[in-house]
């Protein structure tokens, strides 16, 4: 990842930030200039709680260059609490456990190293959450 991408991108990947649109009141990520459903360019950045569900899962054996390393890991679908959904790396979770409708929360971990004197880069992933009886 280029530096600069690598700052211009930071609210969304480390604070999972979005945006919701002024005039349908659509919430999206990640954050862009304009609404992907109506398409206004009155936007505003907003927080996203990081709390969601599991849609869909898959488990990856043979993870592409800079992710092998990872391998075997489990990669998700999340619908948020706010609504729009996120494909993301699954942690603190092995692929017997994952399930449709499980629970999750956003963490921010170690996703990848550009090389051995490159920027070593950090996002979010998910977790399983507890609920509260």
């Amino acid at each position: 990842m280029e530096v600069p991408r690598h700052w211009r991108t930071r609210k969304a990947r480390y604070a999972l930030e979005g945006i919701r649109c002024e005039s349908c009141k659509v919430t999206a990520f990640p954050p862009r200039d304009l609404c992907p459903s109506c398409g206004a360019s009155s936007v505003s950045p907003c927080q996203l709680s990081g709390r969601g569900e599991v849609y869909s899962y898959s488990t990856v054996f043979a993870g592409p260059n800079g992710f092998a390393e990872f391998a075997p890991y489990v990669v998700a679908l999340v619908k948020l609490e706010e609504g729009p959904m996120v494909a993301a790396q699954l942690a603190d979770v092995s692929d017997g456990a994952v399930s449709i409708g499980m629970p999750v929360e956003m963490v921010t971990r170690r996703l990848r190293e550009d090389g051995p004197k490159g920027i070593v880069v950090y996002g979010y992933k998910f977790r399983p959450r507890l609920v509260a009886c």
